[in-house]
């Protein structure tokens, strides 16, 4: 089989467990996380590590931190709003 490429929704499921095809579901649809650390949220807006602390700083973007970490974490959401509410236009 060198050279061909199989298509994986083609395949049909071939186990007798009632779960497997939930599994099957879970394992071939990706998942989109919800919260990004500060290094992935300054990628997706687009900014330096340092341009978003300072954004933060500022309190112009929320963050979370869990009880007894030192991390911030960013809401996807909280990133697409502050990206709706800094856009201009040119009149």
């Amino acid at each position: 089989m060198a050279g061909k490429v199989e298509n994986w929704q083609e395949k049909p499921l071939k186990s007798k467990d009632k779960n497997s095809k939930r599994e099957a579901q879970r394992i071939l649809i990706p998942v989109r996380p919800q919260l990004l650390s500060l290094k992935d949220a300054a990628i997706y807006l687009g900014l330096t590590d340092w341009a978003l602390r300072e954004r933060v700083w500022q309190g112009h973007i929320p963050f979370v931190r869990f009880p007894g970490g030192r991390k911030q974490y960013f809401h996807i959401k909280d990133l697409d709003s502050f990206i709706e509410e800094n856009k201009a236009r040119y009149v």
